[in-house]
């Protein structure tokens, strides 16, 4: 256990001194950002700052003991915050307490269900996630954030529960209401950060917003300016405790809980993958499941809220030359000495620098290029990434996840129903066969018509191939007949399919027309033969095109002959 948590060096010890140097020094960049981040994100999910600490400390311990990437640090993260905020907000009611009590509850239902994903090795459902709805819901995210912070930002409270378009105008209509003390200490650390991140790259944008926040209120005495600042920070960590709600608590909870699980697993896991191909190992989703299960029963036992996958802590961790997962256990050392020992500085720090935080944090999170990407490749991806954009903006986070989903799949659903599909000829000077529409000089063979459908066929389609092979045999201006079904691109049939095709084949048999097919996968013509649509040694079978039109042509020859015999004189 020990061993695989620290990781053994080239040369065989356990854990040498170079190691432990290089993860202590990444484990206080990344404590150094952790910090400031924590504390935003709190707010963000409607938090004391102090929870944010407190969700930073025990799921990075237990990450480190079961994660599978070496460089990974858990902790709050912008998305999960969101998500968080949206599912507990219109339970608690404006109950502090309840409100406590239903995030530790969410924070445990997503680590258990994590790790029951995990065992049951569903690690592979992050695949069915799409890139666009990725995008369009990280950029309603993104947009989510900003928008909410604008009333911090500006000195007032700004309705933050309802969709993007209300409360904006909601801040448009109390303008009047700034608080220019507070906007400016909040426009000078937004400038600083984003500044820093072309000027300083190397340094951590949310330092910079907490350093240059708590400069400005020393320097300037904030509190008689009636800027807000974070206030008392109580030191020392929590009891462990467990969530006191009910059944119906429970229930309620579920969607939003899965909600959390898929977009907490699918930034992990991208995160964990991407820095494991760049250090020159891999991971393991499932053992990453139950590592970010793990990681959420800590935070929440530990009076915390859900947490994920922190690519900006990650980079730093990288960057710093964090070798091990030591590296998370270090910095949650580090933080536990500042909930103990430093809360006194961080309290003074103004609100609006934590608001700065949280909309650079927002704007880095929006992807234009990978959405305008999208608008130059696929018009249609385009638009799902942008459904889902306006669903989180508008009914929320976990709603307009589903709704993208949804929408993701019947979409893809309707394009397999409606598959390409080709008639295929001869193209000249080649013994090669392509399809008629992208080769119009391909020539067809007279009698013979060869069909390629370029898809499984299933109960959602099968109807379609019925239609499909009726129209072309009907649009052929001559007779044919043998019909040559090229099954390259057919993986798999089921009931109903096989249903469909012993019907078109008894329909073209009635008409004289030889049903044979080309290219059938040996799983497929196993299945041909399962559902009693052909014998195992059946002769209709052709290992290529080139085989069945070779076949065809000399059958044509032989009649041909036996007509010419027949017709001439003895």
């Amino acid at each position: 256990m020990i061993q695989a948590l620290m990781g053994a060096s080239a040369d065989g010890h356990l854990y040498p001194f170079k190691t432990l140097r290089s993860d202590l020094a990444a484990a206080l960049s990344v404590a150094a950002v952790a910090v400031p981040t924590a504390m935003a994100y709190a707010e963000l999910a409607d938090f004391p700052p102090v929870v944010g600490l407190y969700s930073s400390i025990l799921p990075l311990v237990a990450y480190a003991c079961l994660g599978s990437s070496r460089q990974l640090i858990v902790g709050p993260d912008a998305a999960t915050c969101t998500i968080v905020a949206a599912a507990l907000t219109p339970l608690a009611a404006g109950d502090p307490a309840r409100y406590l009590g239903l995030s530790i509850a969410l924070s445990v239902i997503v680590g258990l269900m994590c790790i029951a994903a995990g065992i049951l090795r569903l690690g592979v459902v992050a695949d069915f996630l799409s890139r666009p709805i990725l995008t369009g819901f990280m950029n309603g995210i993104a947009l989510t954030i900003i928008t909410k912070q604008l009333g911090t930002l500006s000195g007032f409270a700004v309705a933050g529960n309802t969709g993007l378009f209300l409360r904006v105008a909601n801040f448009l209509t109390r303008l009047g209401e700034v608080q220019t003390p507070t906007l400016v200490v909040g426009l000078v650390t937004l400038i600083l950060i984003l500044t820093s991140a072309r000027l300083a790259p190397r340094i951590p944008g949310p330092l910079i917003g907490v350093v240059v926040g708590l400069m400005i209120a020393r320097l300037f005495d904030l509190e008689k300016s009636a800027v807000a600042t974070v206030g008392a920070i109580p030191a020392g960590f929590p009891l462990p405790k467990l969530p006191e709600v009910s059944l119906d608590d429970i229930q309620a909870l579920s969607l939003d809980a899965l909600g959390v699980l898929i977009v907490s697993f699918c930034s992990e896991i991208a995160t964990a993958k991407s820095f494991a191909a760049r250090n020159g190992y891999s991971v393991n989703a499932n053992r990453e499941l139950v590592a970010l299960g793990a990681a959420n029963l800590a935070s929440g036992v530990s009076q915390g809220f859900a947490v994920s996958g922190a690519d900006s802590r990650t980079a730093i961790s990288d960057v710093s030359g964090g070798k091990t997962r030591m590296t998370g256990m270090y910095a949650a050392i580090l933080i536990t000495l500042v909930l103990l020992f430093f809360t006194r500085p961080l309290s003074i720090v103004p609100k609006s620098s934590l608001a700065a935080i949280l909309i650079a944090a927002g704007a880095s999170l929006f992807d234009f290029r990978a959405t305008r990407h999208l608008y130059q490749v696929s018009h249609r991806e385009f638009w799902i990434a942008n459904i889902a954009t306006l669903g989180v903006i508008t009914i929320g986070v976990g709603a307009g996840i589903i709704i993208a989903i949804l929408l993701s799949v019947t979409v893809l659903l309707l394009e397999a129903s409606r598959p390409h599909d080709a008639i295929l000829g001869r193209i000249p000077g080649s013994e090669e066969f392509g399809d008629k529409m992208a080769h119009p000089d391909a020539r067809s063979i007279p009698g013979l018509l060869i069909y390629r459908f370029d898809a499984a066929v299933l109960f959602f389609n099968s109807e379609y191939f019925k239609e499909r092979v009726r129209s072309v045999i009907a649009s052929e201006p001559k007779r044919i007949s043998v019909f040559l079904f090229d099954a390259e691109a057919v993986t798999m049939i089921d009931t109903t399919a096989a249903f469909a095709l012993n019907e078109i084949r008894s329909e073209l048999n009635a008409r004289g027309i030889s049903f044979v097919v080309a290219r059938a996968r040996t799983a497929l013509r196993e299945q041909f033969v399962g559902f009693g649509l052909f014998e195992r040694d059946a002769k209709d079978f052709y290992p290529s095109i080139r085989s069945a039109v070779e076949a065809f042509e000399s059958s044509a020859a032989q009649q041909e002959r036996k007509r010419a015999e027949r017709k001439s004189p003895l």
